[in-house]
């Protein structure tokens, strides 16, 4: 009988043990799933509070900038704009500008996704999201952010030069820009369009050694794409005079009828680089800032309203003159790609109507 109550006892106290633990386990996993949430979590909560109190967008690091070489106009203005960013912009922090091969290079990268923004000429920008000419396939994360500046196309010879037209390049060496650049490019589509791509010897190399190879008359012409005056060019120019060549008319029209609408004629003013002595007509694309379509559109919208703000219009513009063609009422002309949904927003705000080619892709 005792050995019964025994059994009974034991099992008793075997099943209060069992609930026991169970209860526990139950107590313990929903604690634990909790724990684990905070931990995986910890700053959603946060940036959610910090949103609904403050209003403070989420932060984006390192935000590069592609630019060029450092003798171009892209360099020093991306240098300046990321300053900017760093000085007061709340989206994001760690914005710099790196140098590369320019346009062809900076679209690749956009494509990539081994930069975040970069200044290309927007003729590139349309190749590149439509997947023409030099890119195989269309760029579906190329947006455009600004319309800045024209790029003037450069036909640089030395002031004692005895090529006067185009027809004068035959048999001569020309720098036509560094492998992969949109000024390589432009340069190979101008000489086609005036007949005389197959009767020049192309150099390739970047704005800087281009201009110091035309100083030493190691080559007969420097073709560059850039604002003018273009520092590289400047800097030469104060030990060996240098002047523009006209780019005629009947080039810029065969270039049209060709398939390249983003060329324009501009003029060169006669004081542009010491030993000009009159003004010249030329042709020019248009310098834009784009974005990869990953980047927030807290922080492209602030980028936008930065750069536009007067204090650092007037920064940028003491960089470099050729930001004196940077103003919101231009910031859409010569845009050639749809725009980032933070740099339409911001638009939108300010009054502006958006072209229909120009909004961004749904999705």
């Amino acid at each position: 009988m005792n050995n019964k109550w025994m059994k009974i006892a034991a099992i008793f106290a075997i099943f209060v043990l069992a609930f026991s633990v169970a209860a526990a386990g139950c107590t313990g996993g929903q604690n634990g799933q909790d724990d684990e949430d905070n931990q995986d979590q910890p700053d959603n909560g946060t940036d959610e509070q910090d949103g609904q109190d403050g209003g403070q967008e989420a932060v984006m690091d390192n935000l590069k900038i592609n630019s060029g070489g450092t003798g171009g106009v892209y360099f020093p203005l991306s240098s300046r704009l990321a300053k900017v960013l760093n000085d007061d912009a709340k989206t994001m922090k760690g914005a710099s500008a790196v140098t590369s091969g320019a346009s062809v290079a900076n679209e690749k990268a956009i494509r990539n996704g081994d930069t975040q923004a970069a200044m290309i000429q927007n003729d590139i920008a349309a190749y590149g999201y439509q997947g023409k000419y030099m890119f195989e396939e269309p760029d579906e994360h190329i947006r455009g952010v600004a319309a800045l500046y024209p790029e003037t196309i450069q036909f640089v010879v030395r002031a004692d030069s005895d090529i006067n037209t185009i027809k004068d390049l035959d048999g001569k060496k020309v720098a036509i820009g560094a492998p992969g650049s949109g000024t390589a490019v432009a340069a190979e589509q101008v000489l086609k369009a005036a007949n005389v791509w197959e009767d020049v010897t192309p150099v390739r190399q970047d704005f800087s050694k281009a201009a110091q190879s035309l100083r030493l008359g190691q080559v007969d012409l420097a073709i560059l794409v850039g604002g003018l005056p273009t520092p590289a060019v400047s800097e030469v120019a104060t030990q060996k005079p240098v002047r523009l060549m006209e780019i005629p008319d009947s080039t810029l029209n065969t270039l049209q009828e060709s398939g390249y609408p983003y060329y324009v004629r501009v003029n060169a003013p006669a004081d542009t680089y010491k030993g000009m002595e009159e003004k010249t007509k030329t042709i020019a694309v248009k310098a834009i800032l784009v974005a990869r379509d990953s980047v927030p559109d807290a922080a492209i919208k602030e980028m936008v309203s930065l750069l536009y703000k007067d204090e650092n219009l007037k920064t940028l513009r003491a960089v470099h003159k050729k930001a004196e063609n940077i103003a919101l009422d231009t910031a859409l002309n010569g845009m050639s790609i749809p725009l980032h949904p933070g740099a339409a927003q911001y638009y939108k705000e300010q009054g502006m109507s958006i072209p229909e080619e120009m909004q961004p892709p749904e999705g």
